[in-house]
C-alpha cells in the first residue's frame, strides 16, 4: 500500500511538472513579442527591427515589435517586467531604461537590475562632441578654454533632459570645471537642426545622428567619446587622447521578465548572440554608427551595475530632476 502510494504521489508531481518541461522543451512554438519602450524609428526601434529580423531565422517563429512608449521607457519597461516569463515577451531598450532612469526617479515602476533576466548588450554607439561650422575653437583644448573664459554662455543641445547626450554633457563638465547652458530637445533630431542652424553652440549627439551633418560639413566634430578612435571619424581624437578622462557609449540591451526557465533564456540569449554577429547584422548597425558588442548575461549585469553607479554621482552632483 505505501509502494503504491507513494508512487501514485510520483505521478501526480510528474503530471504537475510536466506542462513547464514540456513548454520549455518546444519553445518557441508561437510568435515572440518584443517590447521596444520608444516610438517607432529611434536607435531602440531600428535595433530590435534589425536583430530581430535575423533571430526569426534562427528560433523558426516570428518577432512581433511592439512600440509602447511614454515615460521616459518606464510604461514599455514595467509592462516587460510584469509579464509571464515564459520567453514570449522581451524587452529591447536603451540605457536609459536599464540604467539612467534608475539615477533620475526617486521612485520606478521596475528594477532595471533585478526585475529582468538579462539577455545580452547588443550595440553601442559613442557620442560626438559637435560644434556648430563657426564656433571659435578648433580642437578640445582650445574648446574647454573657450568655456572657461565664457562660463555659463555655450548652450548645449540634447535630445532632452535625463537623456544619455545631457549626462554625457554633465559629465563633461564636472570632470573638465566647466559649466554650460542645458537646452533640451524633444528629440535628437530638433536639437541637431537648430545645431546645424547655428541656434546653439555644441551637442554631445549619438554618432549616427550626428555623423551626416559632419560629413557634410555642417557642423564640426572636436571629439568622440569612445575608447577608441571610431571608423567613421579616423581624424576625430577622442577624449581621452585629447586630456579628459571621459568615456561614454550608448547602448541598445534585450531581456525579458525574471524567472524565465534556464534553457529558454539560454536558448534566446544564443539566438540573438549569433543574429547580432552575423555580418549582414553588423554591416546595418555599422552603417548608423552602433558597433556589435553581443556580450554574455553576467557581462551584462556587471556593466550595468557600472553604468547605474556613474550616473547616480552624475545626476546626483549636477542636481539633475527627472523630465
Amino acid at each position: 500500500m505505501r509502494v503504491l502510494k507513494a508512487l501514485c504521489v510520483a505521478a501526480a508531481v510528474t503530471a504537475v511538472a510536466a506542462p513547464s518541461f514540456a513548454i520549455a522543451a518546444d519553445y518557441p512554438n508561437r510568435a515572440i513579442t518584443m517590447i521596444v519602450p520608444f516610438p517607432p524609428g529611434g536607435a531602440s526601434d531600428i535595433a530590435a527591427r534589425v536583430v530581430s529580423k535575423e533571430a526569426e531565422a534562427i528560433l523558426k517563429q516570428p518577432i512581433i515589435i511592439e512600440n509602447r512608449a511614454g515615460a521616459t521607457g518606464n510604461i514599455g519597461a514595467r509592462a516587460v517586467a510584469s509579464s509571464a516569463p515564459d520567453g514570449y515577451t522581451l524587452l529591447c531598450a536603451a540605457l536609459s531604461v536599464w540604467s539612467i532612469n534608475a539615477a533620475l526617479f526617486k521612485s520606478l515602476p521596475y528594477d532595471p537590475a533585478k526585475d529582468f533576466d538579462h539577455l545580452t548588450v547588443a550595440v553601442r554607439t559613442p557620442n560626438v562632441l559637435a560644434v556648430r561650422k563657426d564656433f571659435p575653437a578648433k580642437d578640445l583644448k582650445e574648446f574647454i578654454a573657450y568655456m572657461k573664459a565664457n562660463p555659463g554662455q555655450v548652450t548645449f543641445a540634447t535630445s532632452g533632459s535625463g537623456s544619455s547626450d545631457h549626462l554625457t554633457s554633465e559629465l563633461f563638465w564636472q570632470t573638465t570645471g566647466t559649466k554650460g547652458i542645458h537646452v533640451p530637445y524633444k528629440g535628437g533630431g530638433p536639437a541637431i537642426g537648430d545645431l546645424v542652424a547655428g541656434q546653439v553652440d555644441v551637442s554631445f549627439a549619438n554618432l549616427g545622428t550626428i555623423y551626416p551633418n559632419i560629413a557634410a560639413g555642417k557642423v564640426r566634430a572636436i571629439a568622440v567619446s569612445s575608447d577608441v578612435r571610431h571608423a567613421q571619424l579616423p581624424d576625430v581624437p577622442t577624449l581621452k587622447e585629447q586630456g579628459v578622462d571621459q568615456v561614454v557609449y550608448s547602448w541598445q540591451a534585450l531581456g525579458g521578465p525574471k524567472g524565465m526557465p534556464d534553457d529558454v533564456r539560454a536558448k534566446l540569449q544564443d539566438a540573438f548572440v549569433k543574429a547580432l554577429n552575423t555580418q549582414s547584422v553588423k554591416d546595418q548597425f555599422a552603417k548608423t554608427g552602433f558597433e556589435v558588442v553581443a556580450n554574455t548575461p553576467e557581462e551584462f549585469k556587471t556593466f550595468q551595475a557600472g553604468e547605474i553607479a556613474r550616473w547616480k554621482e552624475v545626476v546626483a552632483k549636477g542636481n539633475i530632476e527627472a523630465p
